[in-house]
């Protein structure tokens, strides 16, 4: 019997209007879940290999104002994506008594 008291799961994209994207599912690890849980995983890479480049970037005092700007974009990306990760895990986290 499925647990109708489940949280639909946060994907880590956007719908195509560039809205939330929510799964419903009845907990077990299927398809679209697998692919999301990918899906997170390279983001979350992602985000660490940028921050590396960023700090260098950002460490150099002669860095171009153009790669600053640049640095702070895809961080402020990188950081969309860890929050969306969080919520989503977040959400399916079993309540506290």
């Amino acid at each position: 019997m499925a647990d109708t008291t489940r949280q639909p799961r946060l994907l880590p994209w956007p719908s195509p209007e560039g809205k939330p994207s929510y799964l419903v599912t009845d907990g077990e690890k299927g398809h679209v879940s697998r692919l999301a849980d990918r899906a997170e995983a390279v983001q979350l890479a992602a985000c660490a290999d940028v921050l590396v480049l960023a700090r260098e970037v950002l460490d150099d005092p002669q860095s171009p104002y153009t790669e600053v700007r640049y640095a702070g974009l895809r961080l402020a990306e990188c950081l969309a994506d860890a929050l969306r990760v969080a919520e989503s895990r977040g959400l399916r986290l079993a309540p506290a008594d």
